[in-house]
């Protein structure tokens, strides 16, 4: 049989099928492999297993999975090349298949070499004239046909050699598995020729997108990732779009050496001390917080009650002028907590006291300056909040309501400024100044609630833009009492706080009253 025919033979249909049986095998590898390190990171804890025993086994599941991860990741490796190998078999087939019906309607042969041979034989001077002209017309035509037949079996040899390349290829990321024939690899062998490379290096912030770290962090091991969150805290915890639990974990380690380091009677030490007292406080309660931001220098903090990691309504609390962490988290940590209440006990809530801008004074309150940094920020929180829960294996992304106060409506509306549509299913606004985002259906949610009030003169200043308090703006509008202050929307009294809570677990209805 010759090459041409020997690549025109190929079961191409068998081939795709195998390979694409096997395309979701790396996704599920990696789901279970997910699963696993979640419950590697509660052994150890007093909710779990506490005790030397419980760090052992914690160490054991993070090995397996580490192990898994690898394996993920050479089977992903390989099922690229096996799908390389599938489209140039097929590219392969089809040019030989030309080639023999291209030989074939000419009436030529192969010869050893998968060459077009055959051909009629040439005209001689002593043949008659209307021989000649009929013998070299044949001939001239086989020549042709010859030529069209070899480019296509020359064509099917290279993609038969790239089909060769990629099957070679496929097999190189799984060398690291490959045992004796008759024998199995032992779990030991394979987590030593899976240890971790080394030092694991953070993508720099904020240069990398949200959705772009989360991809790297999925990617690592479980070995990796607790390696990045040890070796590099800073970096990992101010790192939009990794899980919250590295971020917490990252951070409490960057708030354990502030404590150490900075000089007490700073601002910085300050916040430092309110931050750490807070998340002993929550842990008191029985409600454990994730420090998901922390930045004593930048007078930024970010503090979730809940578990971000698995909730299924998030509620992101912006406040507004005069806000600090050292001052003012507490309050704003309060409020977060009686959102969540406010949720019911449908869904798993989690809500985080985003204090992660830096809040404008009274000297600065009239400008959008500090509304436009604190936009911007606040747009790649949410886009990292929605990235860390779009990779494989992680739990689907959460409803997401931004419940913003006074000021930080204005920020707010900069958000959804910001390039990309904001990462938010519903905005709740506040005792709103105005936005400069414009009207609600401006706004890019595809919800949009507010709240003003009589006795509120902020609502109805409008000195950034339009707001609620407009009937023209185009929210559904949330109830309130003629007497309800500024301060007061998230009072546990005043009707507001319940229809909130009806927003972010989903089910309010525009109108109607709180349930």
């Amino acid at each position: 049989m010759t090459a041409p025919e020997q690549v025109a033979g190929w079961d191409v249909d068998l081939l795709r099928a195998t390979v694409g049986a096997r395309a979701g095998t790396p996704d599920r590898v990696t789901g279970w492999r997910v699963r696993v390190e979640a419950v590697g990171r509660r052994l150890g804890g007093a909710e779990c297993w506490s005790g030397p025993a419980g760090e052992v086994a914690a160490e054991a599941v993070v090995e397996l999975a580490t192990v898994a991860a690898r394996a993920s990741a050479a089977l992903s490796a390989s099922l690229e090349s096996l799908q390389v190998l599938t489209r140039e078999a097929a590219v392969a087939q089809e040019e030989a298949a030309r080639a023999l019906a291209v030989a074939a309607a000419a009436g030529l042969v192969w010869d050893e070499h998968g060459r077009a041979a055959g051909l009629p034989v040439a005209p001689v001077s002593s043949m008659a004239p209307d021989q000649l002209g009929e013998v070299l017309a044949r001939r001239v035509a086989a020549e042709r046909a010859a030529a069209f037949a070899n480019a296509f079996a020359e064509d099917a040899a290279a993609a038969g050699a790239r089909a060769l390349q990629a099957a070679e290829a496929a097999g190189e990321p799984l060398a690291g598995v490959r045992v004796p024939v008759g024998t199995a690899p032992t779990f030991a062998a394979l987590a030593a020729r899976w240890a971790p490379p080394g030092p694991v290096q953070p993508p720099a912030v904020p240069a990398v997108d949200p959705r772009a770290a989360a991809s790297w962090w999925s990617a690592l091991s479980a070995a990796d990732q607790l390696a990045a969150v040890r070796g590099s805290p800073a970096e990992v915890g101010a790192l939009d779009g990794l899980p919250a639990w590295a971020r917490d974990q990252a951070n409490r380690l960057v708030l354990a050496e502030a404590l150490r380091r900075l000089p007490e009677g700073s601002a910085e030490h300050a916040t430092a001390v309110a931050v750490a007292g807070r998340l002993a406080a929550l842990e008191d309660d029985g409600r454990p917080g994730q420090l998901l931001q922390f930045d004593p220098a930048g007078d930024r903090v970010a503090v979730a009650v809940g578990d971000l990691d698995t909730a299924d309504a998030v509620a992101v609390l912006v406040p507004g002028i005069l806000t600090t962490a050292e001052d003012d988290l507490d309050d704003v940590l309060v409020d977060a907590l009686a959102v969540a209440a406010a949720a019911g006990a449908g869904p798993a809530v989690a809500a985080v006291a985003w204090l992660g801008y830096r809040t404008p004074r009274v000297p600065s309150m009239a400008s959008p300056q500090l509304a436009r940094r604190g936009g911007v920020d606040l747009d790649r929180a949410l886009d990292g909040l929605a990235a860390a829960r779009g990779t494989p294996g992680t739990p689907p992304r959460p409803r997401t309501t931004v419940v913003a106060h006074s000021y930080g409506t204005v920020v707010t509306g900069e958000a959804v400024q910001a390039p990309g549509r904001i990462a938010a299913d519903a905005l709740v606004l506040l005792g709103s100044p105005g936005l400069t985002g414009g009207a609600a259906e401006d706004l890019e949610a595809g919800e949009v609630h507010g709240a003003w009030s009589v006795a509120d003169p902020v609502s109805w200043v409008q000195w950034f833009g339009d707001s609620p308090m407009d009937q023209s703006f185009g929210d559904a509008p949330l109830p309130t009492e003629l007497t309800q202050g500024h301060v007061e929307y998230l009072d546990p009294d005043r009707p507001t706080l319940a229809a909130i809570g009806e927003v972010v677990a989903g089910t309010r209805r525009p109108g109607e009253e709180p349930g």
